[in-house]
């Protein structure tokens, strides 16, 4: 009772932050590791939790009119055939091959992210161009693939991609990173499911608590604005930076 219980506090806190900038597998996964989780199982546990949390939290920022539904239709497709590939890659090998690459990428964005400090203050975003538009695509299966087959700084990524290719601020590209998340997570989650690597016990109950955390703060994105987001997305790219360095390391 005391693991799931644990695992619930966590689920919320993570959903908060993810609501926020993304980065709720920084905080889940390690607490799965504590709960005893093995591998396969918890990483669809986490996508099937998550699943949840990020739904709810897309729906939030949908109601509030955020959510660019033009440009992200044409891009989930692409996020979910990346988590396709993504899933089925990492039930064959070890994710831990990517960890090097992951930590010089999650940094640069932070620093780049520190260093640029106008970068995603206005919201720039005029619609897409075909140029633009294929940017977007690649970057939206890229991005499926790696939250399929590794996970951790997805969130962070795909808002740094937002802000970069289609000059969304803070706030507006946490809101529309949500729905490229979803179809990474669903596909994600499913193809665990198939495979029996989900503990559904402890997903279901992990992921009410994560649907609480994604309200509270999707909200307090979208009161606070980018005043708060910017800041949090820094934090999570380096705080990313550092757990992928850790186990590389360990």
């Amino acid at each position: 009772m005391l693991k799931i219980i644990f695992l619930m506090v966590m689920g919320f806190i993570a959903a908060v932050i993810d609501a926020i900038a993304g980065g709720s597998g920084l905080i889940t996964i390690p607490a799965y590791m504590i709960a005893g989780l093995p591998p396969h199982l918890l990483l669809g546990t986490n996508k099937f939790a998550a699943f949840m949390g990020t739904a709810v939290s897309a729906g939030t920022y949908a109601k509030n009119d955020k959510i660019k539904w033009d440009l992200v239709l044409k891009l989930v497709p692409f996020s979910f055939l990346g988590a396709f590939f993504g899933v089925k890659t990492v039930l064959r090998i070890d994710p831990t091959i990517l960890q090097p690459l992951i930590v010089i990428i999650l940094i640069a964005v932070g620093i780049y992210t520190m260093v640029k400090p106008s970068i995603g203050e206005i919201d720039k975003y005029n619609g897409y161009n075909k140029k633009t538009l294929i940017y977007g695509m690649v970057f939206a299966f890229l991005l499926g693939f790696y939250d399929g087959f590794f996970g951790p700084g997805t969130g962070s990524f795909i808002i740094f991609g937002l802000v970069s290719i289609f000059g969304m601020n803070f706030v507006n590209a946490s809101a529309n990173s949500k729905i490229l998340n979803l179809g990474s997570n669903i596909m994600s989650f499913i193809l665990f499911m198939i495979n029996g690597n989900i503990d559904y016990k402890i997903g279901i109950l992990v992921g009410i608590s994560m649907i609480a955390g994604a309200i509270v703060g999707s909200r307090m994105a979208i009161e606070k604005g980018n005043k708060l987001v910017k800041p949090i997305f820094i934090i999570m790219a380096i705080a990313a930076a550092v757990k992928v360095l850790r186990d590389t390391l360990i």
